[in-house]
């Protein structure tokens, strides 16, 4: 029996002492993402691996298996090799999967841990793929996935970092292909889409597995508030049980003058962080 199995003998969630288990269950936090390395930067919208690391301390113990549907340049799977876990990412970008690679093989830590090329529709096909018969049962998911088509969207008149991107000739989006969940124009698919994807994600989980999906309300070009967090906790709830959500919040970011000075805009520096598990 792998220390995994076991977890879910003894019924215990982490390894944390008390202490530590209630800093974890603030609902609020800030963490500043630093500077991207050179292999990194080729993503736009990278999630910070302190970020991974605080939740998979809180949802798993080490030698626990964890999925990364939508596993950019690998965020995931590095933070989970730091702290001894093993770990699975799929990406549809191959730019990303060959930066997550090297990044990968970069940290110090131990583990099974990779990043696969692959559609996040065919999940269950491209773990088959991968190992065989072996297939683990995944004790934690946590993922970030593409919110809607914000990035391919103007952001105003102001200078911005989407801007600059541009100008120097980096990416701005995720990728320019059909299968992009970045790309999906309608907003009702790309929900669902969503849905579909953690649909599939249900089998693969082991009994009573947390999961936790980042995301962030946008602003659309004609001013509605799309709420893609609250939408996708609503289209998730037919599957998996929503028990709570945490706010990760940014203080570093710079403030943009939007709207100014007739049409209220604000400046969002904070993500919803999901929590839901398997029912």
């Amino acid at each position: 029996m792998t220390k995994s199995q076991a977890s879910r003998v003894d019924n215990r969630l982490n390894d944390l002492d008390g202490k530590s288990w209630v800093k974890a269950t603030k609902s609020w936090f800030v963490i500043n993402p630093p500077r991207r390395t050179n292999t990194q930067i080729a993503h736009p919208a990278k999630y910070p691996e302190d970020l991974v690391r605080r939740f998979v301390r809180f949802f798993t113990q080490e030698d626990s298996w964890v999925l990364d549907p939508f596993a950019g340049v690998a965020s995931t799977i590095v933070a989970c090799k730091s702290l001894g876990r093993n770990s699975l990412g799929v990406e549809l970008n191959p730019e990303f999967v060959e930066a997550g690679t090297r990044m990968i093989v970069e940290t110090q830590g131990r583990g099974e841990n990779n990043v696969i090329s692959g559609d996040s529709m065919k999940l269950v096909k491209i773990l088959t793929n991968h190992f065989g018969d072996a297939i683990p049962k995944f004790d934690y998911v946590i993922t970030s996935p593409p919110y809607w088509d914000m990035l391919n969207k103007s952001r105003g008149g102001n200078d911005s970092s989407h801007k600059e991107r541009k100008e120097k000739g980096l990416n701005f989006n995720y990728s320019d292909s059909s299968l992009d969940f970045g790309n999906i124009e309608d907003y009702e698919d790309y929900i669902e889409s969503i849905g579909l994807v953690f649909d599939e994600i249900d089998s693969l989980l082991n009994p009573k597995a947390y999961l936790t999906v980042v995301v962030q309300n946008m602003r659309d070009v004609d001013g509605t508030l799309r709420t893609i967090a609250w939408d996708i906790a609503r289209r998730l709830s037919r599957t998996y049980d929503l028990r709570q959500e945490q706010i990760w919040c940014q203080d570093n970011k710079r403030l943009g003058c939007w709207g100014y000075p007739t049409t209220y805009v604000s400046n969002v520096h904070h993500h919803y962080c999901l929590m839901f598990q398997k029912k």
